[in-house]
């Protein structure tokens, strides 16, 4: 009934220490074996998720970013959505004065953030992707294709939230990845649609397509597949906004990978 999975990373395919467990690498590898066709979906940058992709050993389909940039099995970059870099000073400055809150830019194969941020290690522990301390010269603005703020408590994010909200909507897609990070793209990026862009370039339609997903950056995905699935330790928020999807267990339960055999073995 259904030939592609598409999923995201942190939250959803990944373990609690944020890599795959044996069971899921073995398990993937044994279904792309079996001609299941596999899409990363994720907010992480395309150099982070080909290192993962690497560790893997097998080809597949890269949407980055959030659907800012779509890279293909080869590696190739096949598309490519950029902020419009009138937008991007003020964007930089917004969260100046807010002392718990970071900035962090994603351009061209690098990661940057305005200061140290040494919580964040532990996500990139397959990929061993590391930021930079951001620079005005180091970085070709018209080449930024994602900017987010990041903040241990949710609550510090909000103040920026609203003024971002206020001042740009319509200019940009926003989406939370979680519950402490706000995420920024060019106006029309999402995961669906770099999705609906891929399964066409394949010859699939968006109903041979299976995704998971934990975070209001799934929203778009989940909601335009044959069937999405939502995990147990989900934002609160993409639940309500997605009440019909089946709700399935956690990512540090491997759940991901347990419906995959359902479905395919």
């Amino acid at each position: 009934m259904y030939s592609v999975i598409a999923s995201d990373l942190d939250g959803t395919l990944l373990s609690n220490e944020h890599t795959l467990t044996p069971f899921a690498r073995q398990t993937l590898q044994r279904m792309v074996a079996k001609d299941i066709k596999f899409i990363f979906a994720t907010g992480r940058h395309h150099v982070d998720v080909n290192s993962i992709r690497e560790g893997l050993g097998f080809d597949a389909f890269m949407i980055t970013s959030n659907g800012a940039r779509v890279h293909n099995k080869a590696g190739e970059l096949i598309a490519a959505h950029n902020i419009d870099e009138s937008l991007i000073d003020e964007l930089l400055s917004v969260a100046k004065g807010y002392d718990d809150i970071y900035t962090h830019v994603y351009t061209g194969d690098k990661w940057y953030v305005d200061r140290d941020i040494y919580e964040e290690e532990d996500f990139f522990k397959d990929s061993k992707f590391s930021y930079e301390i951001y620079a005005d010269e180091k970085v070709d603005k018209k080449d930024i294709f994602k900017i987010f703020y990041t903040a241990q408590d949710p609550k510090s994010l909000r103040p920026v939230e609203v003024i971002i909200e206020s001042r740009f909507k319509g200019m940009l897609s926003m989406a939370h990845s979680s519950l402490n990070c706000f995420e920024l793209m060019a106006n029309g990026v999402s995961k669906g649609a770099a999705l609906k862009e891929v399964l066409a370039l394949k010859g699939y339609t968006l109903a041979d397509c299976i995704a998971f997903g934990d975070g209001m950056n799934d929203v778009e995905m989940l909601s335009v597949v044959g069937k999405g699935h939502i995990m147990k330790n989900a934002d609160p928020r993409l639940i309500a906004k997605l009440p019909h999807l089946e709700i399935i267990g956690s990512n540090s339960e491997d759940a991901v990978i347990q419906k995959i055999i359902e479905y395919f073995d």
